[in-house]
């Protein structure tokens, strides 16, 4: 062939590359109005007009007219000729030789790529059939050229598991078994070729088939008929009662019964499982192993509310424990509580597996594994789910993996898929982090089964997450007393007329032998008799369900209730070697100049030289507590170095950029750790992985540090649900503690507010703790407590950020060796009299050393300031004291920074009333009341400043008396 192209060649050009569904478009247009498109392509479909006898030629059609010319790939001349000038020789006698088999052979290659990468668009996985399978050209033989002609001719099948060359009919049948069955596999967008092929050699040996025994399949059975019966016992026994059924998607059942069975097999010791309502019941019953008498009891109310300490909660938001045998030892499961927020579940439990997998030194990643369910609405629209994945793969947050398994309904309460997101399938935001998705069919379980070991053993193989899409049904509402066919009328009439998956399944066992109608009908009269004969007897002898004991196994030893305060004081010398220890450098470590100089400071502090600054009293606390064999872990943004320069937790080699973590020289035992982390760019995620720490490690100081206070606002769902209440709805204690930096310093409206008021709101039941200290010893002495005591109670902590170098903040080192934290500071000047005492300010925070230079510099003697350092819970006794002690003061104001409607004011002026002396009133000075936190302008903010210490300090009382 000539160097020049025809007509005729350049539309074949265009054509590949248009694609095909503008062919067909471009081709209708052509046969309505041929001068409509271009001449070179009217000149080019003249030519198919000739040679097909259709008015408008199918999609299939039309390619298998330009089959001979039709080219996916560069083609030589030798490419383009007719098949029948390539087939020199018929069948399998083509002689490998002949340069013009080099390009049709691998046509099909080509074809097995685009199985491999566009399969899953054709599976069998709707059991609905709700939505026509997709058409993808790519995966049609005519596109390569090929037809029924070549079934027959041997290809070449380069990586396909099998032989080496098979004819075309074996490699299409191959590839439609393994991808376009009942399993759809993507896994086509992961850059590791050692994952991809691990994966595509894993499905194409068996062909996505299952080839389970007859026992496995009875087993399965079982399964699937325990989880439908016990939905139809519970919505024929208790009418119209919200239980949020698994009835569609039943196949669940099996499957976590064989992930357990299959873990367990391969050294898993424990399972943390994290689900939201849907099928929550059902997994209680037949997967954790919960009393049916105990649901049923909570169906029908008797919570025993009465003898139960806090509120509790509903029945599908409740937790549970359990110990499951398997062939490999017992696994522990464990399901989390979990409240309507459906995916905030999510970091918890991945926070709860790192501390588990911390505290078992497992360094595999295997003993301990995260498994999360989703529903599919939720997994595809709550961006929790896109954080928590992304700290799958990060240095303190990392797994193992996570096995997620998405029950997948088709539709989120009332919203269609096409309304509930963007993507194709709700699993696509996987793809973020190169989780492969095995898409299943749900109402067959065995193939269910089957991808849920593939899952656990690519989870265990490679330690990353990977994604199991059940695709089902809901065969109810989204409750039971919903009525979903007034939105979706097609898919609810389309589910009343479908078989159940028990009923599928019965009869594919019966036909092939494995079990028959008898025994079917047996086994369902004998687990039917079995529910009624637990709720006939429920209600006669058997005792009250035991009070949830969370007092056990690692939290053995802690208190629910009030502990006695620990000796949080550590011996001077002690101190200074350890702050010696701390700060001391590998040699030929180069350091920063700057931080040189902190360290330095340090240890002129620990001689006397300096009082104690903030980031040395911080460092005394975590390298006592490690030193003393504990374990601290402290998270957040830019937490290493510390967002206002004062931690350097973390430090660099200035040469080689290599990190080093000084802290952890003061390791001493097995469990004595230290570990800071620079977390990623998120809060909610974060927060809830810490959180999730916190309870499943009680005997660790857990800290989440918010860049800002306002940073934790994101993170509110998880403060609200988790944080606040998780102790009294589920007996879930937590010692986590939330460093939020506050205080109004002029640098605009985000960042001045940790936004107090939230937290104080939140304060009830004694459930935590809020405190807003004022020196380094105070927060010395309060990490130390924090863990030190018996008890468990979050601690909210209004942090430093101007005050980290204001030195009259700072500590001498006597207040490290001798006290502990106190809720109240006293008047510290001693020449401030309480007899002469005009006027008494109660304060908080950093308006404090406002206050006191303002007072200094105006030479006032007869006012005195105290601080509450504690606001809850409230030390109404220790403020009583000092009440006490200035019983001739009448005048008592309580000074804050915040504007009126913030703040503390509002929220604790009725238990500082109630503290009063009977001659005592209280005013309230404030900025007044504003929407924002905080002025956007560094001399508004100055002028406000000035005028709230002036109203705080002057003569005349201020008129504002609230």
């Amino acid at each position: 062939m000539s160097g020049k192209q025809t007509t005729t060649d350049t539309a074949q050009d265009e054509l590949y590359s248009a694609g095909s569904i503008y062919l067909e478009e471009l081709y209708a247009q052509y046969l309505k109005q041929p001068d409509s498109v271009s001449a070179q392509w009217a000149a080019y479909f003249s030519t198919l007009k000739d040679e097909t006898t259709d008015t408008q030629p199918s999609h299939h059609s039309m390619l298998e007219t330009m089959r001979p010319t039709a080219r996916p790939f560069s083609q030589t001349a030798s490419e383009v000729a007719p098949r029948s000038a390539l087939q020199q020789t018929s069948g399998n006698a083509r002689s490998q030789d002949n340069q013009d088999d080099i390009e049709f052979p691998s046509r099909a290659i080509y074809m097995i790529q685009a199985y491999r990468m566009h399969g899953h668009l054709h599976a069998d996985l709707d059991p609905l059939k709700l939505n026509p399978r997709a058409s993808s050209p790519e995966l049609e033989m005519a596109y390569y050229g090929l037809s029924e002609a070549d079934m027959d001719q041997l290809f070449p099948t380069g990586n396909l598991s099998g032989d080496a060359r098979m004819p075309l009919r074996d490699i299409v049948s191959l590839l439609q078994q393994t991808y376009c069955g009942h399993i759809g596999l993507e896994f086509m967008h992961i850059t590791n070729s050692a994952r991809r092929h691990w994966l595509q050699s894993r499905l194409e040996r068996i062909h996505s088939t299952p080839s389970y025994d007859e026992e496995t399949r009875r087993h399965i059975f079982g399964k699937v008929m325990h989880a439908e019966e016990f939905e139809r016992f519970l919505h024929t026994r208790y009418v119209g009662q919200k239980r949020f059924s698994l009835e569609g998607g039943e196949s669940l059942i099996p499957m976590l019964d064989t992930l357990i069975q299959h873990a367990g097999s391969n050294k898993t010791k424990e399972i943390i499982l994290g689900m939201a309502h849907r099928g929550r019941l059902n997994v209680l019953a037949n997967i954790m192993g919960k009393s049916l008498a105990d649901i049923f009891s909570e169906f029908e109310g008797a919570n025993f509310e009465d003898d139960a300490q806090g509120q509790g909660d509903v029945k599908y938001h409740l937790g549970f424990s359990s110990d499951v045998p398997t062939p490999g030892g017992t696994v522990h499961m464990s399901l989390g509580f979990n409240p309507s927020h459906l995916e905030i579940i999510t970091p918890v439990v991945l926070g709860s597996v790192r501390a588990r997998q911390c505290r078992r030194k497992d360094k595999t990643k295997r003993e301990v594994m995260s498994v999360l369910l989703h529903g599919d609405a939720a997994f595809a629209g709550q961006g929790v789910v896109a954080e928590s994945l992304e700290l799958s793969k990060l240095r303190g947050f990392r797994t193992g993996g996570t096995i997620h398994i998405v029950v997948n309904n088709q539709i989120g309460f009332t919203v269609n898929p096409h309304d509930a997101r963007s993507s194709t399938y709700c699993t696509d935001i996987a793809k973020i982090v190169q989780a492969p998705i095995l898409h299943v069919n749900g109402d067959d379980p065995e193939a269910c089964c089957l991808a849920t070991e593939i899952a656990v053993e690519y989870r265990n193989t490679f330690r990353e997450d990977i994604v199991l899409d059940l695709i089902c049904y809901r065969r109810h509402g989204h409750n039971e007393s919903d009525a979903p066919e007034v939105t979706q009328p097609l898919m609810y009439r389309r589910i009343a007329s479908h078989p159940t998956v028990g009923m599928l399944y019965r009869n594919r066992l019966i036909e092939d032998g494995i079990i028959s109608d008898t025994d079917y009908t047996a086994m369902v009269a004998t687990y039917r008799d079995c529910l009624d004969k637990v709720r006939r007897s429920r209600n006669k002898d058997r005792p009250a369900p035991s009070p949830v004991n969370s007092l056990q196994g690692r939290w053995e030893g802690f208190t629910s209730g009030h502990a006695e305060e620990p000796d949080t004081t550590v011996h001077g010398d002690l101190l200074k070697e350890l702050v010696r220890k701390v700060h001391r450098l590998p040699a030929n470590f180069s350091l920063h100049p700057k931080v040189e100089k902190i360290f330095d400071g340090r240890i002129q502090m620990m001689d006397g030289k300096q009082p104690i600054d903030w980031g040395c009293g911080e460092a005394m606390a975590y390298a006592t507590l490690v030193n003393e064999g504990h374990w601290v872990r402290l998270s957040g943004e830019d937490s290493g170095r510390g967002t206002f320069f004062h931690r350097h937790a973390v430090v660099y080699d200035q040469i080689t950029g290599k990190a080093f973590v000084p802290l952890r020289e003061t390791e001493n035992g097995p469990l004595s750790h230290f570990l800071v982390v620079d977390s990623m760019l998120s809060e909610m995620a974060v927060l809830g992985y810490e959180y999730g720490y916190s309870i499943a490690e009680p005997r660790a100081l857990v800290i989440w540090e918010a860049q800002y206070g306002d940073f934790a606002n994101v993170a509110q769902v998880v403060i609200d649900q988790f944080i606040a209440a998780g102790e009294t709805k589920w007996s879930r204690m937590s010692g986590l503690v939330l460093w939020l930096p506050h205080g109004y310093e002029g640098q605009g409206a985000e960042h001045s507010s940790a936004r107090l008021e939230r937290y104080l709101q939140l304060c009830a039941e004694d459930n935590m703790q809020v405190v807003y200290p004022t020196t380094p010893a105070q927060l010395f002495h309060l990490f130390r407590r924090q863990l030190l005591s018996q008890a468990r109670k979050p601690l909210i902590m209004m942090a430093p950020k101007s005050m980290l170098r204001n030195k009259a903040s700072f500590s001498a080192l006597e207040d490290f060796t001798s006290g502990q934290f106190n809720p109240i500071l006293e008047e510290t000047d001693q020449s401030i009299g309480a007899a002469h005492v005009r006027r008494l300010i109660i304060c908080s925070g950093k308006v404090y050393y406002d206050l006191l230079a303002e007072r200094q510099k105006r030479a006032i003697t007869d006012i005195a300031i105290i601080r509450l350092e504690r606001l809850y819970p409230f030390p109404d006794t220790q403020l009583r004291q000092q009440l006490q002690r200035y019983k001739t003061t009448n005048e008592v104001y309580w000074v804050q920074e915040e504007p009126e409607n913030q703040g503390a004011w509002l929220l604790l002026n009725s238990s500082m009333r109630q503290t009063l002396l009977k001659t005592q009133k209280i005013y309230g000075i404030t900025r007044p009341g504003s929407a924002a936190p905080a002025v956007g302008s560094i001399s508004r903010h100055k002028r406000e400043l000035a005028k709230l210490v002036d109203s705080a300090l002057a003569d005349s009382t201020n008129d504002r008396l609230i």
